[in-house]
């Protein structure tokens, strides 16, 4: 009996499912499971972004890219890949509807959070300045720094101190005992250079007041040497990076120079703004299609420098190995970075992504892709 029962209900479902087929092919639809199946996204590339996102060998790569497929996967959103030359190209589609993710490292800017739909935000980082310094330029720099006031006055301070220990410490010991058979003027002069460099100062006092001044004349000696130190690293080691025919401290000192940044990047818009302001000689723009053309647009001077990402600018001097560029300026501005959504992106889609990204985030994935493409030649 129970064999019966199974078997018409078993002949129901049939016909059931028969009429639901029937159905649908009526009316011109599908079938549920195939209804349900995912879109394809369109998901737009900014190119020629390296470590970020790039295309080379028909093959996309970068720390954005490997991102965007880790989450995809994961998250099973099928998708095809499309191309951007330009971020704003890249900003401008998505908004349109004519993609529906913009992946890249985005620089999610006060300006654009009012026009465009970001996803969360996966990193963040600043703008570099990339520069060509001449041997020549570089030494001048040096020497610059070897002479000024502020270094002349320690070394100046710290003689004065050790002169004044030497001259105590003569009149303690006596001159009898310090000048060793020599003259006044000699002996004095052999005080004074044991206590400046160190050396033999266990031979030069006797008495317990002598051996106090000894260990002033040390304590003088660390403390000016520490000061040295910090000074020769800032001034001597790291000024003449942002020195040359003219100082380099801040984007602003840019003014009057050829600066190459790409067309509709952050880059591009900081430079505008500083010449939209007024207040010094207009920089003049020269457009990068692609960052890894930097070193030829130095080289062949037609840029006085480059402004873009720091981690591109950092990766491509990684990649060159050339010893005549230097970045002068390191995380100017810094910013956010993020995918960008089409306003017509399912919110369903949309949640997943951000929580694909956040959880990805909470692994440490993104830091592991973001050193794995830095260190790639």
């Amino acid at each position: 009996m129970n064999r019966h029962h199974r078997q018409r209900r078993g002949e129901v479902r049939g016909a059931l499912a028969l009429a639901w087929l029937l159905l649908a092919a009526l009316l011109g639809g599908q079938p549920a499971a195939t209804a349900a199946e995912p879109p394809v996204l369109r998901v737009g590339v900014l190119s020629g972004s390296a470590p970020c996102s790039d295309h080379t060998g028909n093959r996309w790569s970068g720390s954005a890219v490997e991102l965007w497929n880790r989450l995809a996967i994961e998250e099973g959103l099928p998708f095809v890949f499309e191309a951007r030359a330009s971020a704003s190209s890249l900003l401008a589609a998505t908004a349109a509807g004519e993609l529906d993710v913009g992946v890249g490292c985005l620089n999610v800017t006060p300006e654009r959070i009012g026009r465009y739909r970001f996803s969360l935000p996966f990193q963040e980082t600043g703008l570099a300045v990339l520069v060509k310094r001449d041997r020549l330029q570089l030494g001048q720099a040096v020497l610059r720094s070897l002479l000024a006031p502020d270094l002349l006055r320690l070394l100046g301070g710290y003689l004065a101190a050790i002169g004044l220990v030497s001259v105590l410490l003569w009149v303690v010991e006596g001159p009898q005992q310090l000048r060793d058979g020599q003259g006044h003027r000699r002996g004095f002069a052999k005080v004074f250079q044991i206590l400046a460099t160190g050396p033999g100062t266990n031979t030069i006092a006797s008495t317990t007041r002598g051996h106090g001044l000894v260990i002033v004349s040390y304590l003088v000696r660390i403390v000016t040497a520490s000061l040295l130190v910090t000074y020769i690293t800032i001034n001597v080691v790291e000024e003449p990076r942002a020195s040359g025919a003219r100082p380099l401290r801040s984007l602003q000192d840019l003014a009057g120079q050829r600066v190459a940044a790409r067309p509709g990047s952050v880059s591009s818009a900081s430079l505008e703004r500083i010449n939209a302001s007024g207040t010094a000689e207009p920089i003049t723009i020269v457009p990068l299609p692609r960052v890894q053309e930097s070193l030829q647009l130095l080289a062949d001077d037609r840029a006085d420098a480059v402004l873009a990402d720091d981690p591109q600018l950092e990766f491509l001097l990684r990649r060159s190995g050339n010893r005549q560029l230097e970045l002068v300026l390191r995380n100017q501005q810094s910013e956010s970075q993020a995918f960008v959504f089409s306003p017509q992106l399912d919110p369903a889609t949309e949640a997943r992504i951000d929580h694909a990204i956040s959880r990805l985030k909470q692994q440490g994935v993104v830091a592991a892709l973001r050193r794995e493409a830095m260190n790639k030649s």
